[in-house]
């Protein structure tokens, strides 16, 4: 029981920390910012870089618009599968797990979003990339530490797993006898 305690007690500080932040952010845009009106600290950074109040009724970064209730039906599938699996990711998968925690605090902070206001508040805009939110870019980065950490350990993995293939190939006779 106090493995599972300590295991989602990591998970939901994690994931809490990316809720908090992603929802503080976006209420302040909300309240500060009319919709589409932009701002930007300098006008010189503008043209690459703003706070836009802008609002999503597709997935991340206006991937299919107008499709709230499928994403909100698919946020909760994902963290459900995100509590039920979590516990079962041994320790030494570190990465695994912080990946996990910002993909559940990022599918959390925008599923807040939709049940509470239909969409999902984005206002991170960069150049001409799709508007953002802190959400979708945990979510983001989460996939990105998922796939590095994953390839990490099976290259972990196939060096240990090499030197004994080699040993179990040949035998002392053969390495010597060349």
């Amino acid at each position: 029981m106090k493995k599972y305690i300590r295991d989602y007690a990591f998970l939901f500080g994690l994931a809490g920390v990316i809720i908090a932040l992603d929802q503080w952010t976006k209420e302040i845009v909300r309240t500060q910012l009319a919709m589409a009106e932009t701002w930007s600290p300098w006008e010189w950074l503008a043209p690459y870089a703003r706070i836009v109040n802008w609002h999503n009724t597709g997935a991340a970064f206006g991937l299919g618009q107008n499709l709230s209730l499928v994403f909100t039906l698919l946020a909760i599938f994902v963290v459900g599968a995100i509590i039920f699996y979590f516990p079962q990711i041994p320790r030494q998968e570190w990465p695994l797990r912080i990946a996990l925690g910002m993909q559940l605090g990022g599918a959390t902070g925008n599923l807040i979003d939709r049940l509470t206001q239909g969409f999902v508040t984005d206002f991170i805009s960069v150049g001409t990339f799709p508007v953002f939110n802190v959400a979708d870019s945990s979510i983001s980065i989460g996939v990105a530490v998922l796939i590095i950490g994953m390839w990490i350990s099976e290259r972990r993995t196939n060096l240990e797993i090499r030197p004994t293939e080699m040993e179990s190939t040949f035998t002392p006779e053969e390495v010597h006898s060349e």
